[in-house]
């Protein structure tokens, strides 16, 4: 059954019309109009997105007139995930990519569950494309699970600051395989922070509850996270949240790192 399943995605991805505008009929080229979310206001308005596999991007435009994009997102660091309840729209996608090495999010819907799935797709065969000329020896059954993924974890919990003695604050958090990130909002644009969470072999660790004397917590159900650097303090709500998250980090942590993630980690380190 995985066989057939994941021979059914190769053939979509690899199927010439896959990522193509009905109109233009140029192969990995699609442009159509969604409805985006505002980044500081909050408003769904229709906007014109345009993906290029080209240019390894995704555009989207403020004007149709515009002949500059407000946003390039490269195909090499974009991904795409459902998120109906998040967005408040059964059609809803969430479309990550870095800008200056950090997490940016938008929120598109389009009311034709068709014709979001087809962006969705669109999204994927670009990927599958870019990943097949960076990685020439790789075979398609390895470069489909890197077309997109899922959140290993979302939710809510406490954090406090550096030094720990500061108040917990609440906050929505998001663990994109390595990269944890907090946010005052689930909406929010950009993350208010965001944690590199690397392997046992490089020193990080996943730890129930709190140090001796932690104080300022509103919710009882502590999760230490040991970096090189620092403690990292969170604090749940109940402790089945405790659990999955816990088990989400520890997943992270027993995976040992790739030479690219090393990188990623330099950057972290360094980030003001």
């Amino acid at each position: 059954m995985a066989k057939e399943r994941r021979r059914a995605v190769l053939e979509l991805l690899q199927r010439p019309g896959n990522a193509r505008c009905a109109d233009c009929g140029a192969p990995g080229y699609r442009e159509g109009f969604l409805w985006k979310r505002g980044r500081d206001n909050g408003q769904f308005l229709s906007r014109k997105f345009v993906l290029t596999e080209r240019e390894g991007a995704l555009k989207y435009f403020n004007r149709n007139d515009a002949k500059e994009p407000k946003a390039v997102m490269k195909i090499e660091h974009l991904n795409a995930t459902f998120q109906p309840a998040k967005i408040g729209h059964p059609h809803g996608l969430q479309v990550t990519y870095l800008k200056d090495n950090s997490t940016r999010n938008i929120f598109i819907y389009h009311e034709d569950g068709k014709e979001i799935v087809d962006w969705f797709n669109a999204l994927r065969a670009a990927r599958f494309h870019y990943l097949q000329v960076a990685f020439p020896g790789a075979g398609d059954a390895d470069l489909v699970p890197k077309l997109s993924r899922n959140y290993l974890k979302e939710g809510y919990m406490e954090k406090t600051g550096p030094k720990q003695t500061e108040g917990f604050r609440k906050r929505w958090f998001t663990m994109d395989d390595r990269r944890l990130m907090y946010f005052k909002d689930p909406l929010d644009a950009f993350a208010r922070g965001e944690v590199f969470i690397g392997s046992k072999e490089s020193g990080y660790t996943v730890l129930h509850g709190f140090p001796p004397s932690t104080q300022g917590h509103h919710w009882p159900h502590g999760i230490t996270i040991v970096t090189p650097d620092r403690k990292f303090l969170f604090a749940c709500e109940t402790e089945s949240d405790q659990r999955e998250w816990v088990a989400a980090f520890q997943k992270a942590v027993d995976r040992p790192m790739l030479p690219q993630e090393y990188a990623v980690e330099a950057h972290f380190k360094h980030k003001p």
